[in-house]
């Protein structure tokens, strides 16, 4: 029973500070917001509010 603890350790240890750096590393799972330069719609939304192409109506 020793050996499985000691066994579980020797794996879990190493899995758990490879986690730990790897999360550090990537900035703690900070992702940068993703910028749209193309145009696109989503159920006939358009990309720009509707406030920016009625500037142009006046």
């Amino acid at each position: 029973m020793l050996a499985l603890i000691i066994l579980l350790a020797v794996v879990v240890a190493p899995a758990l500070t490879a986690t730990i750096v790897a999360v550090r590393r990537d900035g703690r799972g900070h992702t940068p917001p993703v910028r749209s330069t193309a145009s696109w719609s989503a159920d006939g939304l358009p990309s720009e509010p509707y406030a920016s192409t009625r500037q142009f109506l006046r």
